[in-house]
């Protein structure tokens, strides 16, 4: 059921060159309150991200690749180390990061458990993330991962221990929220 005190008055498109930004103009009304609002909220659709594990040997599957965003914003090398993830496009959440631990890392998981779903950043953007865990081996591993060519991410693909992934948390390796979530959950749980 829809918040009957926001009423929608205007969506003005200001992009659709890669994902889609748009102007929004709503009403916002509460017993106190009774105001017009102006915002630009930031639709690249739903997405999903998966940890891999293996309990045995105790290690994570992570990725590195270039991110633009973090660069124009102060990550001096634009890397990232996180976990596997991409968007959903006509999948289902749980297709979508099977596709996508495939892809980026060469393995092909076929059972993945489901942890939580998030908005990563409720203020400007759309996206909802569905977060998974999935354990690997090494029959899984069909090829050398690294993403599509036609998509140019160029992913490296980590093979990490799980107390070394963890610690790059503390140490500011990673900052990646996916990564860093499911990272702590993994711990948590005691997956590893």
């Amino acid at each position: 059921m829809k918040n009957p005190d926001i009423e929608i008055k205007n969506i003005q498109l200001l992009s659709d060159n890669y994902y889609i930004l748009n102007k929004v103009t709503f009403g916002y009304k509460t017993e106190t309150v009774n105001e017009t609002h102006n915002r630009e909220v930031y639709d690249r659709g739903n997405g999903a991200a998966i940890l891999l594990y293996n309990s045995a040997k105790k290690t994570v599957i992570l990725t590195r690749q270039f991110r633009l965003p973090t660069y124009l914003n102060g990550n001096a090398s634009g890397m990232m180390i996180e976990v596997c993830a991409g968007l959903l496009d006509q999948d289902n959440p749980e297709a979508c990061v099977i596709r996508e631990a495939e892809e980026e890392t060469g393995y092909r998981v076929t059972k993945v458990d489901k942890v939580m779903q998030t908005y990563m950043s409720p203020g400007a953007v759309t996206e909802i993330l569905h977060l998974f865990v999935g354990e690997y081996n090494e029959q899984m591993k069909i090829s050398e991962g690294g993403g599509l060519e036609e998509e140019q991410e160029h992913i490296e693909v980590l093979e990490l221990s799980f107390d070394e992934a963890f610690a790059m948390i503390e140490s500011g390796e990673i900052v990646d929220a996916k990564s860093i979530l499911l990272l702590q959950h993994a711990k948590i749980k005691g997956l590893v």
